[in-house]
């Protein structure tokens, strides 16, 4: 009985690999051909999810998401403002994406990434159209004390479907967020109070007396597809975003409301049955991620 052909199976493995690098497309295509990717996944499935919440202990609200090798880091600090005189009654939510050259080999030390302040635009447009948040409950003092949360998202990995990715950890940081205990001193400033200052009893009164949480409605979350030909491909891994550069992003939130639609060029049009079938794909999608927050939240709370 012979050893099995160990030079030959790595030879063919060689081939693969060479036919890949050389003719992308071609080898994608071949498997689009029998409803698979690469991966293993199926044209429609999107990758393993997962979250965790605290991840930034000196922030008043972190999460880290990752959607399969994309990995997301989102912080939460909220400060003390003075609201705009056109809405006394109301804070802000001031959002930044960042992606440092750790994240991926195109992104290059004193070059700003391309995508970064498109993703920024992005999420704020989503997070403020969406209505998730309620700015009327970051106010402190109608007129002169507000809440301004800024939001940090930091891009570990960026494997592809940045967006849906940096979405989903500013929605878990937004769901994990304690706001701060504060008071109004003598001088009529605002002032926060510490861990130690909690327990113990306190000279003035707090404008909010304990640390409470928003509330969230309509929460958003997204799918990217990618169409190439007669094929869509629920959330593409960077190398298929490379290789077949038309992209769509649909963003419902929890009750299936269409938030948001994005479409950033590309030579394949997006017919009415293709949109269609993303958002279909999205509704499937929003189950998902809303059933790994809930898991999520009610793990940490049983910790």
């Amino acid at each position: 009985m012979g050893l099995p052909d160990a030079s030959g199976d790595l030879s063919s493995e060689m081939e693969v690999d060479a036919f890949r690098r050389l003719f992308p497309l071609r080898y994608f295509e071949r498997h689009l051909s029998e409803s698979i990717r690469p991966d293993a996944r199926p044209l429609g499935r999107a990758r393993d999810t997962t979250l965790a919440l605290g991840a930034v202990a000196s922030a008043h609200g972190s999460a880290l998401a990752k959607i399969g090798s994309t990995t997301m880091l989102a912080a939460i600090k909220m400060e003390v403002m003075t609201p705009s005189t056109e809405s006394p009654d109301e804070g802000s939510i001031a959002i930044d994406f960042h992606m440092p050259p750790i994240c991926s080999p195109i992104v290059r030390p004193g070059r700003p990434a391309e995508a970064a302040p498109v993703i920024s635009k992005q999420l704020s447009d989503t997070i403020s159209s969406s209505g998730m948040i309620n700015l009327k409950e970051l106010s402190l003092v109608s007129g002169k004390a507000a809440w301004m949360a800024y939001l940090d998202i930091y891009c570990l990995d960026a494997d592809g479907a940045l967006f849906d990715a940096a979405l989903l950890s500013a929605v878990a940081a937004f769901s994990h967020l304690q706001i701060p205990i504060v008071s109004l001193n003598d001088d009529g400033k605002i002032e926060l109070i510490s861990e130690e200052d909690d327990g113990a009893k306190l000279e003035v009164e707090p404008v909010n007396k304990e640390k409470r949480k928003l509330t969230l409605s309509g929460i958003p979350f997204s799918l990217t597809c990618i169409l190439h030909k007669n094929y869509i491909l629920a959330d593409p891994t960077a190398e298929e975003e490379s290789i077949m550069e038309t992209a769509v992003t649909v963003v419902l939130d929890s009750s299936s409301r269409l938030v948001s639609f994005y479409k950033p060029g590309g030579p394949v049009l997006a017919h009415t049955s293709a949109v269609q079938d993303c958002v279909a794909l999205t509704r499937q999608r929003v189950k998902e991620l809303q059933n790994i927050l809930d898991e999520t939240l009610s793990g940490m709370e049983i910790d």
